[in-house]
């Protein structure tokens, strides 16, 4: 094969699904062992909920209750089966944690770390952040400090968010996931042609990967 295999990643770092979804793709390719075609991975900005306020004050309970006019008990019913099957993908999810915030400074960031080619590690770091330990990612300074974790310059950091230049490329990411009808996320593009919508088991993502690359095989 001469290429990779591109695979395109609408996702939020406030999204539960999409950290799990992560996670069974990249089990998705580990299942097919030898016999896993190459891939280059990209992740693209969406917003779920883009009119958060960037200090929000309430709970996870509180947030889902009012965004989604859901009683109390049914929220927490909801975070415990999330809770549950985040961790058979093998994450370990805290809501009680979680500091729900705007997200827009955590996606200009992805974008700052893709040009200096640490965007997966900065995905991984932002998610663990988020569903883990209860870090603030819409705060430049704790975005900073997550940025430092995986090599990259404090400073650059600093000056992209400060700057907001790559908020353009953010919107750019969401009107293209308003062009290819994405409604909700994670949703995955592979190789421009197939798109995969939510957190789907691992073997359907192996399958994917299986079709795309025997394809590209007898076209060849």
């Amino acid at each position: 094969m001469t290429s990779p295999i591109k695979i395109d990643i609408w996702s939020d770092i406030a999204c539960p699904w999409c950290y799990i979804g992560k996670r069974h793709l990249e089990s998705g390719i580990a299942a097919l062992g030898d016999a896993a075609p190459a891939v280059e991975i990209e992740y693209h900005s969406y917003e779920l909920s883009p009119d958060t306020p960037v200090d929000y004050a309430g709970s996870t309970v509180d947030f889902l209750a009012h965004r989604k006019g859901m009683p109390v008990e049914q929220v927490e019913q909801m975070l415990e089966r999330v809770t549950g099957i985040a961790a058979q993908a093998g994450l370990s999810y805290d809501f009680d944690a979680v500091v729900h915030t705007k997200t827009l400074k955590a996606h200009e960031l992805l974008h700052f770390a893709k040009e200096h080619g640490l965007q997966l590690e900065l995905s991984e770091r932002l998610f663990r952040a988020y569903f883990t330990e209860g870090r603030h990612v819409g705060r430049i300074d704790e975005l900073v400090e997550l940025a430092v974790e995986v090599g990259l310059d404090a400073d650059a950091a600093r000056e992209a968010l400060e700057s907001g230049r790559y908020g353009s490329d953010v919107q750019a990411d969401i009107a293209q996931a308003g062009a290819y009808g994405i409604q909700g996320v994670p949703f995955f593009v592979f190789d421009g042609k197939y798109g995969v919508s939510g957190a789907q088991p691992a073997e359907v993502f192996s399958q994917v990967l299986t079709q795309v690359a025997g394809e590209r095989e007898a076209a060849a």
